[in-house]
């Protein structure tokens, strides 16, 4: 019998974390960790649909761990919260293969990201490989095996959930009820790039990560992007579409001081170098106690490998579970269970007779 319901969600461990993934998706974990039996995944074998040479691998476990520091200190609790390794979960790629034959190829080309995703990776439409085309599929397979009823994602992400529904609708038909049909909650929060692009993005280089130092998030603050117009203070500034009062927004404790320099702006009264100068005093301040968190936790020689290493380890009695039931459902367990009877009430019968015969 479940007690919480069950969340799934994660990131790929290409490199740290930045703040356009706390305002996207790691606050509202932190939130949601609370009320929901959490489960992170750092989704190693996604990674390899886009990356997946050797090099790209070799990263992989420090890329893990810092992905990890940054969860810590934004402030996931790895006791309230499962976090694990997908691919030491063999389960997976099992109920992926199973799921697989409940899908065609035609559904998968029409789900939208896969087009964006290859060309993301600079991957000619006709070389996309299958396990990114399959990429939904082994992604349902994530969701499911937790029996998750709620799936954080991103508006680029929600057709995917749309196709777990579908597989997991499939499955209880044929089978019977095994998987609760789970719910998205599209989580549509973005933060610019600090060269006002549209999105944060560590491969462009226009983030500020949570991991930054405070010099470091200094030089990047007085490096970005604001109205190429305003050549001086005196000129008024265009406030809407300007990231670095998109930040203050989000990060400023103080609304009305901010309302206050967004009016001083539009006015020409006041000049990028003071606004910026208050970014990056919030920024720093907002970033202080995550700093913290994170220096304590790797002063622990080992802890976040044992973070890793436990919670890979409770899911993994999870996946068994699931995937027992699953091969009960579909009748998969029973056939080996009759052949392995048989196969042992010979060896009984041999033995017997091997016995009888010596006497």
């Amino acid at each position: 019998m479940l007690g919480k319901k069950r969340i799934l969600t994660g990131d790929r461990p290409t490199g740290r974390l930045h703040l356009g993934h706390y305002v996207g998706s790691l606050r509202n974990r932190v939130r949601l960790q609370e009320e929901y039996e959490c489960f992170f995944i750092i989704a190693d074998l996604h990674m390899l649909t886009t990356k997946n040479t050797a090099e790209d691998i070799s990263h992989i476990a420090d890329n893990a761990r810092g992905m990890v520091l940054d969860y810590v200190a934004a402030g996931i609790d790895p006791e309230k919260s499962t976090i694990f390794l997908q691919s030491a979960i063999h389960e997976t790629a099992e109920l992926a293969l199973l799921l697989g034959n409940l899908i065609t190829v035609p559904r998968l080309v029409r789900v939208p990201s896969i087009k964006e995703m290859a060309r993301a990776a600079m991957i000619d439409e006709e070389a996309v490989p299958f396990g990114l085309l399959g990429y939904p599929v082994l992604q349902a397979a994530d969701i499911l095996l937790p029996r998750a009823h709620l799936v954080p994602v991103g508006k680029d992400n929600q057709a995917h959930v749309e196709v777990t529904r579908e597989l997991a609708r499939r499955f209880n038909y044929l089978y019977g009820e095994v998987f609760p049909v789970p719910d998205d909650l599209v989580e549509g929060a973005t933060l610019p790039g600090t060269d006002g692009q549209a999105k944060m993005s560590k491969s462009i280089g226009n983030a500020i990560f949570i991991s930054d130092d405070a010099a470091t998030v200094h030089k990047k603050v007085h490096s970005m992007y604001t109205d190429p117009n305003r050549i001086r203070a005196d000129i008024p500034g265009n406030v809407e579409g300007n990231p670095v009062f998109t930040y203050l927004d989000q990060f400023d404790p103080d609304p009305a001081l901010v309302e206050g320099l967004k009016t001083r702006y539009r006015a020409g009264q006041v000049g990028d170098v003071e606004v910026k100068e208050r970014l990056a005093a919030s920024l720093n301040a907002f970033l202080d106690p995550m700093r913290e968190r994170a220096a304590q936790c790797a002063a622990q020689s080992g802890l976040v490998d044992e973070i890793i290493y436990q919670g890979t380890m409770r899911y993994r009695t999870i996946a068994g579970d699931t995937m027992r039931e699953v091969k009960k459902a579909m009748g998969l367990s029973g056939t080996f269970n009759r052949i392995s009877r048989k196969a042992e009430e010979r060896q009984k019968k041999l033995a017997k007779l091997g016995a009888a015969r010596t006497v």
